[in-house]
């Protein structure tokens, strides 16, 4: 009966140029190798499945390898064989966590004054030494001040703040990083590919995430994936093997959050409930996902080109402000802590989507169509307030039919640039894009438009970009070739126009409810105050 390997012990490295991340501890240590600098005590700390042991193991290694003491153990002699089996009498390991006692520690103690069996240095390697009592703790002392030449103490510890700072003092301390998501996924990704096993991306980016910073649980994880999806470890199956939240829900959320539609939030939470989704999951995985979102607002670079969902992240990263996302992310995680305390989790979940509604900050700055949706104060409709910006529609030169010849268009022939963009149908960060540049050329189908440089980061943006060339190749019934530039517009570019055709009608809308009759009246008879925030101008 064949038995098979499990991922992590099958694909646990053998060597430092195997280990995925760590590279600041391989570094040191490769350093002290190879100059023959070595301390008779070392401390790695860190969280769970981050590599502690593995190092030492390989440590042990390059310590005992019959070519020499070297950071590139050959992998094939005797000791190193012996030790990736676990049959090397000279490395000792110990669990603390199991040995808490005395007496446990002064039998190793004993044994570590004896020379090794047959190898240059006898390793102890000590897991979770923070679970250790404070007498064994004392005992290890003398041996860690004066240690004999031949012992080499490896100590690792998920928390070394539990550790004597008399023990801490004694030895070279390594802090091993959690492992960022892409590694993980990354690492996966070429298992899998050895492994000779169907995959799609998807799903290795929810068990890179669902990992937490641990290699080791990644594996785990990826097994049981491979067990629940028969030789094709598909997305959906991961999803639901984690109770992972379906990523589209959240967009959904978001999307409708955006357009503060509060009858959108509601139809989508009733949707979940119906589907039964944990709601303090969905919590998390929001937090998660607004976090991404700071990420690109950031970092725009910083979301992989392969990234499953890595348009709608930058589409909604230009959506929103830094400042509502910052509001949103603190909002859901408050909302998760409390969810508890609510009458059920559907009433805690959708009180933490109306929070969002009522205290966006940008939705201030936005006008709301007809007051739906949203949680703020919006004073009855006055006629003497002014209507609503709507950008002018302008005739624009039709492309002739196919069969037709086709006037060469040119920066000239063109109509404004602003009033073209009005006749695109286009969202998201192309038209972002297009909003903040202003054009500067048009010429043989060459289209260079000039981008403010506090945008600068949209420049880079190549989906946005591919976007704007074909929207505006249907518009004009002819391949466009879009070239962004830096520089100063040396006309105001159509979110500038937007925006000081908004602040004007607001002002107006402003001046016309100070001046309203009622409203006077109503200060003057019954102490009434006007709220700023709450006039909006309407239809």
């Amino acid at each position: 009966m064949s038995t098979t390997t499990v991922l992590a012990r099958k694909w646990r490295p053998k060597n430092f140029a195997q280990l995925a991340g760590q590279e600041h501890v391989v570094k040191a240590l490769s350093n002290a190798l190879t100059q023959n600098r070595l301390h008779h005590a070392y401390l790695f700390t860190g969280t769970r499945g981050v590599g502690k042991t593995t190092i030492a193991r390989i440590f042990a290694k390059s310590l005992n390898c019959e070519t020499g003491i070297t950071a590139t153990p050959c992998g094939i002699c005797r000791a190193c064989t012996d030790i990736d089996s676990g049959r090397f009498v000279d490395l000792i390991e110990l669990d603390a966590a199991s040995n808490t006692q005395v007496d446990s520690m002064r039998e190793l103690l004993e044994s570590a004054l004896y020379a090794p069996s047959n190898a240059r240095f006898k390793v102890y390697i000590i897991d979770e030494v923070h679970m250790l009592s404070k007498s064994a703790f004392n005992a290890m002392l003398k041996t860690l001040e004066e240690p004999p030449a031949h012992v080499k103490f490896i100590l690792a510890t998920t928390d070394p703040q539990k550790i004597p700072v008399t023990v801490l003092s004694r030895c070279l301390q390594f802090n091993l990083k959690q492992l960022p998501p892409l590694l993980i996924a990354r690492h996966l990704q070429y298992v899998l590919e050895q492994e000779h096993i169907d995959f799609e991306i998807g799903a290795i980016n929810l068990v890179a995430r669902a990992a937490q910073g641990s290699m080791r649980d990644a594996l785990s994880l990826m097994d049981q994936a491979i067990a629940f999806s028969d030789s094709h470890v598909a997305e959906s199956v991961v999803r639901s093997m984690l109770g992972a939240i379906d990523q589209s829900y959240l967009f959904e959320l978001l999307e409708q959050l955006q357009q503060q539609n509060g009858m959108g939030l509601m139809a989508i939470a009733d949707n979940m409930a119906t589907r039964s989704i944990a709601f303090e999951s969905a919590l998390q995985e929001l937090a998660t996902l607004l976090h991404r979102i700071a990420l690109a607002q950031t970092v725009p670079q910083a979301i992989a080109d392969d990234e499953p969902e890595r348009m709608r992240l930058l589409d909604l990263a230009t959506a929103f402000t830094p400042e509502d996302i910052q509001l949103y992310y603190q909002i859901a995680i408050h909302g998760r802590a409390e969810i508890e305390l609510a009458p059920d989790e559907y009433a805690g979940f959708t009180m933490t989507l109306l929070r969002m509604l009522a205290f966006a900050p940008s939705s201030r700055e936005r006008g709301r169509e007809k007051g739906e949706g949203n949680g703020a104060r919006v004073v009855p409709p006055i006629p003497a307030a002014a209507p609503v910006y709507q950008e002018p529609v302008a005739p624009i030169a039709t492309p002739a039919p196919a069969a037709a010849p086709q006037p060469r268009l040119s920066s000239d022939t063109l109509p404004d640039w602003g009033t073209l963009l009005g006749q695109l149908n286009m969202q998201g960060m192309a038209l972002q894009l297009a909003k903040h540049c202003v054009l500067d050329s048009f010429s043989n189908g060459q289209m260079t438009l000039c981008l403010a440089e506090e945008f600068k980061h949209l420049q880079s943006n190549k989906p946005a970009i591919d976007r704007l060339q074909t929207t505006l190749s249907d518009h004009l019934g002819q391949v466009i070739k879009v070239q962004i530039v830096l520089g100063k517009p040396q006309v105001a570019t159509p979110a500038h126009v937007e925006n000081q055709v908004k602040q004007a009608m607001q002002q107006q809308a402003n001046e016309s409810i100070a001046q309203d009759t009622f409203v006077r009246e109503a200060q003057d008879q019954l102490a009434a105050k006007i709220i700023p925030d709450s006039i909006k101008s309407i239809n």
